[in-house]
């Protein structure tokens, strides 16, 4: 569990939770949804003694579900936001070449980075086999910021580095409760640590904006994890395209036709997960509709960002949506020009065939009239007959022949 005290002056890392809430700024306490689990007591009664309230029972069975999908909750106290955030499986992923091969491809497994006895199977293009996403869950108090991680902690950790990047670690601010940012901003006026705050890092962010809220904080997250999804649009439409490529080669051999029904899947439930990301946002941004508005113009303007941020991320979002739909409508249409591509390169077989067909039919006819029993037949009792109906058979094909080619009967396709 790692503890943040944001505030106009800088971050500070704390070691432990303090005794009551600071004086200024709020809050951010980030845990692993395991950590959460095993000291839920302990952070319940915790926030019971800084903030005067505790989560709901059915808000925390949420924030524990590693299955739940992306949705909105809200009480008079508080905002429930759970957004499934894109992990990606770590390991070696095979050649885009395997798509189109001799034999069916082994598909790879991912799993559930909190739940690993439940694999789920992946295949199709490596980008594709490496999806995965997991749920984090968000807990907007006034003052304090809950987050609850996946066991890697990846979005935590990347944000976190974010805040504290600008400035080393001071290691004279551990636990003597006073940070170097306090000292050295006075700007804007010094910020003093409660009782029993242990400090770890502090930050004085120069030239850029810190969270002014937790929900601040949490759209800033939120956004963060948004843009891992349009990061991958790239990677996508280079697997996809590809596997396009590969589908619309006439002269392909086997097309792994299981993979490519597992990579219409992953992207089917990728656009459901963008959905259900976009309808919690689209709640969230409802509900700051409702909110009472400020009587200062430093909060009317807050309140503002914070709906101008909203939208920012339900635009992103609807971004993720289109690319996802563009290529899955790119995935079907490739399949069925496969499809129309192996139907007009067996019409071109038929076409051949049934032109070498017409040719030798006449050829049929002239023999199976010389060979009928008759004593009496033109040319037969000629000497030179024979060499009359081979010329004459002869001289019909090449005719044919050329009046084929030249409808482009038996010219080749391009």
């Amino acid at each position: 569990m790692r503890i943040f005290h944001i505030h106009s002056s800088g971050v500070q890392e704390l070691t432990a939770l303090p005794a009551q809430m600071p004086a200024q700024g709020f809050l951010w306490v980030a845990c692993a949804r395991p950590a959460f689990q095993a000291r839920l007591a302990e952070i319940q009664g915790r926030l019971q003694a800084l903030i005067g309230l505790q989560l709901v029972d059915l808000h925390v069975s949420d924030l524990l579900n590693a299955q739940l999908p992306s949705h909105y909750d809200y009480t008079s106290q508080y905002d429930l936001l759970v957004f499934r955030r894109l992990a990606t499986v770590q390991g070696d992923a095979a050649p885009p070449e395997q798509l189109v091969t001799a034999a069916p491809a082994t598909p790879a497994v991912a799993t559930e980075p909190d739940n690993p006895h439940a694999p789920a199977k992946r295949s199709g293009p490596p980008v594709l086999r490496r999806i995965d996403t997991s749920p984090v869950g968000f807990a907007v108090f006034d003052q304090l910021l809950l987050t609850v991680h996946p066991t890697d902690c990846a979005v935590r950790d990347a944000y976190a580095t974010r805040l504290l990047a600008a400035t080393p670690a001071n290691s004279n601010g551990i636990g003597n409760g006073t940070s170097s940012a306090n000292n050295a901003s006075h700007a804007h006026g010094n910020a003093h640590a409660s009782p029993g705050m242990g400090e770890g890092r502090s930050s004085p962010i120069s030239g850029a904006r810190l969270p002014t809220s937790p929900a601040d904080l949490m759209l800033r997250v939120v956004n963060q994890m948004v843009d891992g999804y349009l990061d991958l649009r790239r990677e996508l439409t280079r697997q996809l395209d590809h596997w396009q490529t590969e589908l619309l080669k006439p002269r392909a051999r086997y097309v792994n036709w299981t993979s490519l029904l597992e990579a219409r899947l992953s992207l089917h439930m990728l656009d459901e997960i963008c959905e259900d990301q976009r309808t919690a946002v689209q709640d969230w941004i409802d509900a700051l509709e409702t909110w009472a508005l400020p009587d200062t113009p430093a909060g009317l303007r807050e309140l503002d960002l914070l709906k101008v941020r909203s939208r920012d991320v339900l635009e992103h979002i609807e971004r993720v949506v289109h690319h996802v739909r563009r290529l899955e409508q790119s995935t079907e249409t490739a399949v069925q020009m496969h499809f129309s591509v192996q139907s007009n390169r067996t019409n071109d077989i038929m076409r051949t065939l049934t032109a070498l067909t017409a040719v030798f039919l006449p050829l049929n006819l002239i023999a199976g009239i010389f060979g009928m029993n008759f004593e009496f037949i033109p040319l037969v009792h000629k000497a030179d007959g024979f060499w009359w109906a081979m010329g004459s058979m002869v001289f019909i094909a090449v005719a044919l022949v050329l009046l084929f080619w030249r409808k482009r009967y038996l010219a080749r396709t391009r």
